[in-house]
């Protein structure tokens, strides 16, 4: 796998208790692999100091905040300004992860709604991108970014997209990007990965998802952005690519998305 070759990990979370005895360590292990640039998300505003800390200790990591959706009913509804005030911060490239997640927390749907639609408004006023969870809630999903894309455009990515077909076209037809984690490149993810196919290569994006979901040969260990070449290298087997033209290729689309990520 050549270190030649320049990738971002769009999507990690290197402020969680599992990189906390090497997180040095695990961003080194990234740039030498050739992953140059690293999102690590905030999903709990009250962490969000932490996180932007490890931001401006390492060149190569960004941030982005918001509360995820599993997470909206334990603390007070975020405020709009307050998302705002934070995207002020020269690292601060993101809105999220926030979105819906009627898997485990289906009883705080209404909640989960209300901050999602606060996360929205918080993207177009900052022009910021939008970044999306969403499990087992394609309809709702779909309906909410529609309904709120006609109230004012934004930018937006589907996270660590494994999700439905019909989502992934709602998405698309907004302009939205999807993002390719591990679970792209898992055995049993056929279906996933001709969703994928179906979609415009301009509109792809990598991530790790770390420290979850990692991709063979690492599956059922921590993962770390330095496996993302591992997703990325079957995401180029997925739209009939090199390796070298994927990764340039997920590289444009990044920068067109993330237009604050310049290193």
């Amino acid at each position: 796998m050549s270190t030649d070759i320049r990738i971002t990990d769009s999507h990690c979370h290197l402020d969680f208790p599992d990189f906390d005895e090497e997180r040095d360590q695990v961003i080194s292990r990234a740039v030498a692999a050739g992953v140059h640039r690293m999102v690590t998300i905030c999903t709990r505003l009250d962490q969000e100091p932490r996180v932007r800390a490890i931001a401006e200790a390492h060149a190569p990591v960004f941030y982005a905040a918001g509360i995820h959706p599993m997470r909206a009913a334990e603390s007070p509804l975020v405020n709009v300004d307050d998302l705002v005030k934070l995207a002020e911060h020269p690292k601060f490239v993101g809105i999220g992860e926030t979105g819906l997640d009627y898997y485990y927390t289906a009883e705080s749907a209404e909640v989960q709604k209300q901050s999602l639609r606060v996360h929205i408004e918080a993207a177009r006023r900052t022009g910021l991108p939008l970044i999306i969870h969403a499990r087992s809630a394609d309809q709702d999903m779909a309906r909410i970014l529609a309904e709120e894309y006609r109230n004012g455009g934004y930018t937006c990515v589907m996270h660590c997209f494994s999700s439905s077909a019909e989502l992934a076209r709602a998405a698309l037809d907004l302009g939205f990007y999807l993002s390719m984690s591990g679970i792209a490149a898992f055995p049993k993810s056929q279906d996933l990965r001709d969703i994928f196919a179906s979609a415009p290569v301009e509109r792809i994006l990598l991530e790790t998802d770390a420290p979850y979901l990692a991709p063979p040969p690492h599956r059922g260990r921590r993962n770390e952005p330095a496996y993302t070449p591992h997703t990325g290298q079957k995401a180029a087997e997925v739209f009939g690519m090199g390796w070298a033209e994927f990764a340039a290729q997920t590289e444009a689309n990044f920068g067109r998305l993330f237009t604050k990520a310049v290193l």
